[in-house]
């Protein structure tokens, strides 16, 4: 179709395109999702359930009337309504001032910890497992040629020992 040149067809297809199954399960691609341009739910923000137990505050949570001491309905009505516009707007407006600089302060913060829980710690405890593993052999070494003897014989010695025990009335 206009090209001077076209690619040969080979029966196995081309190894970005197979055309025969086991070649293409051999190379099997896996989708890549970026979790930077992923989709975010704006619906359902806590999909993990991490603030169960914070986030739900109602006003019959933090204000109660008992039996036998209630307000003027008007003022329990109004007082329902404060506190409830109050916390929405207040929770609104902080979120508005203070939730990019927090995000950017955790951010920081958990991206320090992945650093150094990637680049120092793990090669640390790794590092130290290899080391102890040297010490842990010469030390059974030493255990089984020292102690497992000794234990031996006070067994030896002490396996003729028979005790019985009786009740006298």
């Amino acid at each position: 179709q206009g090209f001077l040149y076209t690619a040969p067809i080979r029966e196995q297809g081309n190894i970005y395109k197979p055309n025969n199954k086991m070649m293409a399960d051999e190379l099997s691609e896996k989708p890549v999702h970026d979790v930077h341009t992923k989709e975010i739910d704006l619906v359902n923000r806590d999909p993990k359930h991490l603030n169960d137990d914070v986030v739900k505050i109602d006003f019959e949570d933090v204000i109660a009337e008992p039996e036998g001491t209630h307000s003027f309905d008007g003022i329990w009505k109004a007082s329902f309504t404060t506190f409830t516009v109050t916390k929405y707007w207040f929770y609104r407006l902080l979120s508005a001032i203070f939730g990019i600089p927090m995000a950017l302060i955790w951010g920081i913060y958990f991206a320090i910890l992945s650093f150094l829980h990637i680049w120092a710690v793990v090669p640390c405890i790794r590092s130290y497992l290899i080391e102890i593993q040297c010490i842990s052999r010469v030390y059974s070494i030493c255990i089984h040629t020292f102690c497992d003897p000794l234990f031996e014989a006070i067994g030896k010695m002490f396996s003729s020992i028979r005790a019985t025990v009786r009740k006298e009335i």
